[in-house]
Order: C-alpha cells, then sequence, then structure tokens
C-alpha cells in the first residue's frame, strides 16, 4: 500500500530540470561576464553538498557586493512552478503523505518552498542539509529514516533515470516525469508527462 508520493524539485516540481547550466550560469554570467561555466557548477556543487554558505557562494562567483539582493532576484525570476502541481498536490494530500527530496543549496529550497507556499510537503530532505545528493544512496535513505516508512511503501518522482534507478534499488517504486526524453536503459514502473495523470498513474501502482 502507498503511503508516501515523493517528488523531486527541478524538473519536476519546477519546470527546468538542469536549473544550474540552463538558468544559473546565464544569469551570473550576465553579471560576471569572466566567470567560467565549470566554475558556477562547481561552488554550486559545493553549495548544494552544504559545504559553502549561500552567502559564499555568491561570494565565490564574484557577485558578493550584490548579495542578497542577487539571490532574491535570481530565485523570484529564474524558476517557473509548474502550473499543474499544486491543485494535483493538494487533492493527493487527502491521501497519501507528500514528501520532497532534492539536490538543492538549503536556502534556496527553504525561499522557494515558502514563496510558493508549498506547505503541504510532509517531509523535506534537501541535499543541502544532508550533505549527500541523489544519487547517492545517503539521501533516500535519510528520508525512509526520518519518515519512518518502507521503499517498498514510497513513489518517488523525479525527471532523471540516474535519481530513479537508485530508489528502485532501494525498493521504492518509480515515476519518471518525462520533460524530455531521457533513454539509459532504466526503465521505471510508470512515466507521465503531465501532473494531471499522476493521479491514475499511482491509483495502477497502488493495487
Amino acid at each position: 500500500m502507498i503511503k508516501w508520493v515523493i517528488f523531486d524539485a527541478m524538473g519536476v516540481v519546477f519546470t527546468v530540470g538542469d536549473d544550474t547550466n540552463d538558468l544559473l550560469v546565464p544569469f551570473i554570467q550576465k553579471y560576471n561576464p569572466d566567470i567560467s561555466r565549470e566554475k558556477v557548477n562547481e561552488f554550486y556543487l559545493s553549495a548544494s553538498l552544504g559545504q559553502i554558505s549561500s552567502c559564499q557562494f555568491w561570494q565565490e562567483v564574484g557577485l558578493k557586493q550584490q548579495y542578497p539582493q542577487i539571490e532574491t532576484l535570481y530565485l523570484d525570476t529564474q524558476l517557473t512552478l509548474d502550473k499543474d502541481f499544486i491543485p494535483v498536490a493538494q487533492n493527493m494530500v487527502n491521501k497519501y503523505s507528500l514528501g520532497l527530496l532534492s539536490n538543492d543549496v538549503n536556502e534556496w529550497s527553504h525561499y522557494l518552498r515558502n514563496k510558493f507556499k508549498l506547505d503541504f510537503f510532509s517531509l523535506n530532505v534537501i541535499s543541502g542539509d544532508v550533505q549527500c545528493r541523489k544519487p547517492d544512496f545517503g539521501i533516500y535513505e535519510h528520508f525512509l529514516k526520518n519518515s519512518d516508512t518502507n521503499a517498498e511503501d514510497c513513489i518517488f518522482v523525479d525527471d532523471r533515470c540516474k535519481n530513479l534507478r537508485s530508489a528502485n534499488l532501494l525498493g521504492m517504486h518509480t515515476v519518471q516525469f518525462m520533460r524530455q526524453k531521457e533513454k539509459n536503459g532504466f526503465i521505471p514502473s510508470a512515466s507521465i508527462t503531465s501532473f494531471n495523470e499522476l493521479e491514475s498513474v499511482i491509483a495502477s501502482i497502488d493495487k
């Protein structure tokens, strides 16, 4: 019996999956043209593992003088919430516990959850808080431990096969959100292209 439905943030709750390269890098290079894509990714990785704070991140990318306004500007203008997510989630919360399992800077995730009033998650596990990123098994195990549930009672929704594979190996049911085609040999329990398909897919798994 399914008890938990767990969502990835970027590429699922928010529409862009590779937010670092598609959104963050060009945003930073607009204000600091001299920094490379590789350096932005390096510092973002450290921040999303909780090794540096969000303030330190903006310092490392050469925008310390614009902080915290630059961070607020990025989070307010670059990330788009899937328009179907909130109504579907609000309906599902009456039947399941909802969780968030995301690779992100903890300060950014907290800001976005407040901004979009995503207060229906019973548990948020963010890589910046737990110093561990998907697809490492540790972040999933942290979720299972803190939700006090078994993997087979969970459905995990993510856009990336490598993240779904780890969840599957631990025993979770998996649903791939297909915002773009990705083929690497992993076959999830089901796939969707819209949140409006999710409840029927869960019902087919939860038999």
